[in-house]
């Protein structure tokens, strides 16, 4: 038989060997396309899904209180006001205004509640923050309360006491300043406690006396535990409970703070239109008994606004709280407090309930004198 040239045999194998090359890269060309295909899908769907996540998503996280104080915004949670206005909201619920300032400083919410003490504590060191406005107050809604065991009768009668008093509150700011008209040296009588620990302390003697916000003073009444001295009224102060946002939040998102304002206005005029039913759904949130949030609820005032007493009062407590070396600045209330929001989520709220004819009954009961020019104006 014949051989092959030598070199013909070669040549074939190197065809044979460039075709199975061929039919390698062939292949691996159809495993890359169907690679590629798989990413360019499953991008689609993971696109989708974030989409659809997106649309579902929290517009803000509101930080609030279960205070009483702060009973528009539980009611407006729990009504679903905020869902009335188009709003998606992360809640975070605490039981002071220093948690909610926490979180509002630390990025983990855009609005946030406390008491005048926090929020003067909060602008004083200058955190991108605003005050919007006060939704509720009261001048006696901090009230001392002292053991039924005690012999405590006076006022002065509470120095060399155990009293205690959550520090950075609305309320210590105003017991200090209690202290100062009457000429009392009780700083270190305090003992820094959470309400929630004042009332088990009290009960079992471990204190004198409890300086507390509502309901606190209220239950520890209702259950035994002590008697009312006497309140922190008549200082030149009506503790205001303030709604603070970071300021970058209200150059985006402008018409959503609009909006949030509009469902505390709804909320605050629901209490004053429904006092039962908002008294229920706060003793359901807080566990106490409807009669005791009732009665907590007497101490205060409930409506959205930023009128002039509520800035006189925030002035008098900076400089107080200044001249006790609590802060080193005063803010600059001009700058820190911005009422356009409000201005604007009050003139809409009662120009929609106009529009209804008067069917609406959730109608602001006070309006500011620019509010009224407005509508005059535009009417």
């Amino acid at each position: 038989m014949k051989k092959e040239p030598l070199e013909n045999v070669r040549r074939a194998e190197k065809r044979k060997i460039l075709e199975e090359l061929r039919k390698v890269k062939v292949k691996k060309q159809r495993i890359n396309g169907i690679i590629v295909a798989g990413i360019i899908v499953t991008s689609i769907v993971v696109g989708m899904w974030y989409w659809e996540r997106g649309e579902e998503s929290e517009d803000f996280t509101f930080a609030y209180q279960d205070r009483v104080a702060d009973a528009a915004s539980i009611i407006a949670v729990e009504k679903g006001f905020f869902e009335d206005e188009g709003l998606s909201v992360k809640t975070m619920r605490f039981s002071s205004g220093p948690a909610c300032t926490e979180a509002l400083v630390y990025g983990n919410a855009e609005f946030g509640t406390m008491g005048d003490t926090t929020g003067i504590i909060t602008t004083s060191q200058g955190h991108p923050v605003k005050i919007i406005c006060s939704h509720g107050g009261g001048e006696h809604r901090h009230r001392i309360i002292v053991s039924e065991t005690s012999n405590i009768e006076t006022i002065g009668d509470l120095e060399g006491k155990r009293i205690g008093v959550k520090k950075g509150t609305s309320t210590h700011g105003g017991f200090l300043l209690f202290a100062e008209k009457y000429g009392l040296d009780l700083e270190n009588e305090i003992v820094d406690m959470r309400p929630s620990d004042q009332l088990t302390a009290l009960a079992a003697g471990e204190l004198d006396a409890i300086v507390a916000s509502e309901p606190t003073p209220s239950l520890a009444i209702a259950n035994g535990y002590g008697r009312e001295l006497v309140t922190l009224g008549g200082l030149n102060n009506t503790y205001p409970i303030l709604i603070l946002v970071h300021t970058q939040f209200t150059h985006e998102h402008p018409e959503t703070v609009v909006k949030m304002l509009r469902a505390l206005i709804r909320a605050t005029d629901f209490i004053q239109n429904n006092l039962d039913e908002a008294a229920n759904i706060q003793a359901t949130i807080t566990g106490l008994d409807a009669e005791v949030v009732k009665n907590a609820m007497s101490f205060h005032y409930y409506n959205v606004c930023m009128v002039q007493e509520t800035k006189d009062s925030l002035a008098n407590m900076a400089t107080f709280l200044k001249n006790m070396g609590q802060i080193s600045e005063i803010p600059d209330f001009n700058t820190v407090i911005e009422t356009s929001y409000l201005e604007e989520a009050l003139t809409t709220y009662n120009l929609e309930a106009k529009s209804n004819n008067g069917v609406n009954n959730d109608t602001p009961k006070v309006l500011t004198i620019l509010e009224e020019t407005i509508y005059e104006f535009i009417k």
